[in-house]
């Protein structure tokens, strides 16, 4: 079984949401990469342990105040 070499990105937009999104493609507009890439298993283990709190920057914001 051939196993896929395809590279990953981890991104996060503006509201602290993250993503995978593939190494070989322009990353979209609104989100940045953060330093982390790999096999996308990798990847979405990063995502797991970093984004604890599912809920947009916007809304954390208004229920901290």
């Amino acid at each position: 079984m051939q196993q896929n070499s395809q590279q990953w990105l981890v991104v996060v937009n503006d509201e602290e949401q993250y993503s995978v999104w593939a190494a070989d493609r322009g990353i979209p507009q609104g989100w940045r990469a953060v330093g982390v890439s790999g096999p996308k298993e990798d990847c979405l283990d990063h995502i797991e342990r970093t984004w604890t709190d599912m809920r947009p920057l916007s809304l954390r914001s208004a229920t901290a105040a």
